[in-house]
């Protein structure tokens, strides 16, 4: 048995996890004991990953029900309808901006070779 691999193979086989628990204590700290689960924290950063995929979403939408309308293929109820759940969409979009206090910069996305989202 090789000693790199002594911590391993003594809990595989039935060591003692304290003494393991241990050695172990003694590497580097490479992670935080306990992770930070703040509420707020949590609740921005998934806006910040939501909001983002909603925009992605939203663009190539609008610029699709856009070139609808040029083409006429429309009735004015759908156009009314599209034209008043974009509009709403964007103001739902700015109340939560404001609510996790997140402005456009931090919901931007480098789409590589397309650039940003934003």
């Amino acid at each position: 048995m090789s000693a790199r691999h002594e911590p391993i193979d003594k809990l595989l086989t039935g060591g003692d996890p304290g003494r393991i628990a241990g050695d172990l204590a003694h590497l580097p700290k490479a992670f935080p004991r306990r992770v930070n689960a703040d509420p707020e924290q949590v609740e921005r950063g998934l806006a910040q990953l939501v909001l983002p995929l909603v925009e992605l979403l939203r663009q190539p939408t609008a610029r699709q029900a856009l070139t609808r309308m040029e083409m006429n293929t429309l009735t004015d109820e759908q156009v009314e309808r599209m034209g008043e759940t974009f509009m709403k969409l964007d103001q739902r979009m700015q109340e939560l901006k404001e609510h996790f206090e997140l402005e456009d910069r931090d919901l931007n996305i480098n789409l590589g070779p397309l650039g940003n989202l934003l």
